[in-house]
């Protein structure tokens, strides 16, 4: 049976509100990473991201230096779409709070904190990550075998390494997507280009960097074959 570990990244620029922060959190997840302002905690997400190696949680206050919550909270969701986050922050503000509504935004903790409130809160959010975590068992007639790794769902347009997501920035996911709707066929760059960035003219380096870090997330088994000078392909999978 696969064990589920669980990341949190905590961002906090008080040092009491980050040891307290880190004293609970630590025993509710398996590993908390400690930020003290935006910049270093976004410094840690593109960091871990390189490595594939996402946080299931980020929990940040809002007013710190150098880059606040909000500024790191949009720059994080440029790279994760589905990043999960619980806000501290020493007061309600309401136009952070509209801003936050379509975000996934699991909780808003308002300082001093309420330790059982807080608890409780963190225990569901531990929850949710569990069962996203959790193989899927169900047979799907959306889901696309690649090889013998690796499958995509194409009603919830994921993408799974033996019935584990793998995360993927929204870049990777479009290539992905491309490549997705037409199994079968070389793909040029000039292709990629045109649909992914609707910008036929933009840097060939810009294109073979995201290539390359989606590439890099499953080079375990790696069902993109690239053709050198033509394009990449995902070949179709014969039926057993």
């Amino acid at each position: 049976m696969q064990i589920l570990k669980t990341r949190v990244l905590l961002v906090e620029d008080e040092d009491l509100a980050r040891k307290t922060l880190s004293f609970y959190l630590n025993t509710i997840f398996d590993e908390v990473v400690l930020a003290k302002d935006g910049a270093e905690g976004l410094k840690l997400i593109e960091e871990n991201f390189e490595k594939n190696d996402n946080f299931d949680l980020v929990l940040t206050d809002l007013n710190m230096p150098n880059v606040n919550g909000m500024q790191m909270i949009d720059e994080i969701l440029e790279l994760i779409p589905n990043q999960r986050f619980i806000i501290v922050s020493a007061h309600k503000n309401e136009e952070d709070l509209l801003k936050l509504i379509n975000l996934r935004v699991c909780g808003y903790f308002v300082k001093p904190l309420n330790i059982d409130n807080m608890m409780e809160m963190l225990q569901k959010a531990k929850e949710e990550v569990i069962k996203d975590k959790q193989p899927k068992e169900v047979e799907n007639k959306a889901l696309i075998p690649l090889n013998n790794s690796y499958t995509f769902d194409l009603s919830a347009n994921k993408l799974y390494h033996k019935n584990i997501i793998v995360k993927l920035s929204k870049k990777e996911s479009e290539i992905l997507d491309v490549l997705i709707k037409n199994i079968g066929e070389l793909i040029s760059v000039d292709k990629f280009k045109e649909i992914v960035w609707d910008d036929i003219n933009i840097n060939d380096s810009s294109f073979r960097t995201v290539m390359k870090r989606l590439k890099d997330k499953i080079k375990d088994d790696d069902f993109i074959i690239s053709h050198k000078g033509y394009g990449y392909i995902i070949e179709k999978v014969l039926s057993k």
